[in-house]
């Protein structure tokens, strides 16, 4: 039986103790459901295998499909990716945001490939999300990895969760943690762009637009 938290999404103290035990339970490995602006997400400790095969069992999920990973920042993400110069461009106007990109992953990686499916590509976005952005930075402070995966909370194929009170309805049970902030503000999916070659591959449109993305380059 997993533990609800509702909190206001505003960074009081109290909301920071909650934080820190949500860390506490990722550097443990196990699996958490938070918030994002976008949709609510699933996710954990990306370096344990055990949470990685716990999360595809769980959502249901191809293994041909790998995970998204959540970020702290530009600093993180350049430890596991390759950015060309569109890449950083997009990062800079667009992180945080709704903005996931593809980006070639580099070589060595701390990242398991198993969260990969095994892709010489991996997909990055720094969230703007309040609480779930402290929680990364914890983590990073705490000199961890400050990165989560970060995939929706729903079963392959279903609609994504919007409120925390639909993550607790599907998964109260199977998960650890699950921090509630009431409904997500945009209840939109973000937008995906391929970064890997010069020509950019738009892979789902989100809240950003295509034309936002041109207008940047």
């Amino acid at each position: 039986m997993g533990f609800l938290v509702k909190l206001s999404g505003n960074l009081d103290m109290d909301t920071e103790m909650f934080l820190e035990t949500a860390v506490e339970w990722i550097m443990e490995g196990k699996l958490i459901g938070f918030p994002t602006n976008s949709v609510y997400g699933l996710g954990g400790d990306p370096l344990n295998l055990n949470l990685v095969e716990r999360l595809y069992n769980i959502k249901f999920r191809e293994r041909s499909k790998g995970f998204l990973l959540l970020v702290a920042g530009f600093e993180e993400a350049s430890k596991i990716a390759e950015f060309n110069s569109t890449a950083k461009k997009l990062a800079n106007h667009f992180w945080p945001g709704q903005l996931t990109l593809i980006l070639k992953r580099k070589e060595p990686n701390i990242i398991p490939l198993e969260v990969t499916a095994f892709q010489d590509t991996i997909g990055l976005r720094v969230p703007e999300n309040k609480v779930l952005l402290k929680i990364l930075e914890i983590l990073k402070q705490k000199g961890q990895f400050g990165g989560i995966i970060g995939t929706s909370a729903n079963y392959s194929g279903e609609p994504p969760s919007i409120s925390g009170a639909e993550v607790a309805k599907k998964f109260l049970g199977t998960i650890d943690y699950i921090i509630d902030s009431g409904n997500s503000q945009s209840q939109i999916p973000t937008t995906i762009v391929d970064c890997t070659s010069e020509e950019l591959k738009f892979l789902r449109i989100g809240k950003i637009t295509e034309e936002e993305i041109i207008s940047v380059l």
